[in-house]
């Protein structure tokens, strides 16, 4: 079953949300995890979907919303996707991404984007499956202050 995280789910949250993080290539990080989670959910500045079995949240989805000024909509931006290896090959990730798409038609938006690495082969497989589309048309572009 895929559902909106509460505060409720923090603790299997935090330990899903650092083993994404460790797939690309940060340092574990426990409490810090928790704590950007905490903040996420007390704030309400991000939705997190979970998919949870038997009581074991499997996998999540964290949506940022932004808006398109030349669509002049809200746009979600699709930041976190993982399900843990033990749960994969069962559609979950489909699951979450489709919570995410009724979430863009729910909130009258104008869709979803999303970001993954070349090298990510399982998610560049996965999102045209799901009906997300490359847009070959643009460039992306990153400035970080680290």
């Amino acid at each position: 079953m895929t559902r909106k995280a509460t505060l409720q789910d923090l603790e299997q949250l935090t330990i899903l949300f650092d083993s994404y993080r460790v797939f690309y290539k940060k340092q574990s990080d426990i409490k810090a995890a928790r704590n950007f989670l905490q903040e996420r959910l007390e704030l309400n500045d991000s939705l997190i979907y979970v998919h949870e079995q038997e009581g074991i949240l499997t996998g999540f989805t964290q949506l940022y919303p932004l808006f398109s000024s030349t669509r002049m909509k809200k746009l979600w931006l699709l930041n976190d996707l993982f399900v843990n290896p033990k749960y994969r090959g069962q559609g979950i990730s489909l699951q979450l991404l489709e919570s995410g798409k009724e979430l863009a038609k729910k909130t009258n938006a104008c869709g979803v984007m999303l970001e993954t690495e070349k090298t990510n082969e399982i998610g560049n497989q996965l999102y045209p499956r799901a009906g997300f589309e490359l847009n070959e048309g643009s460039n992306f572009y990153e400035w970080t202050t680290s």
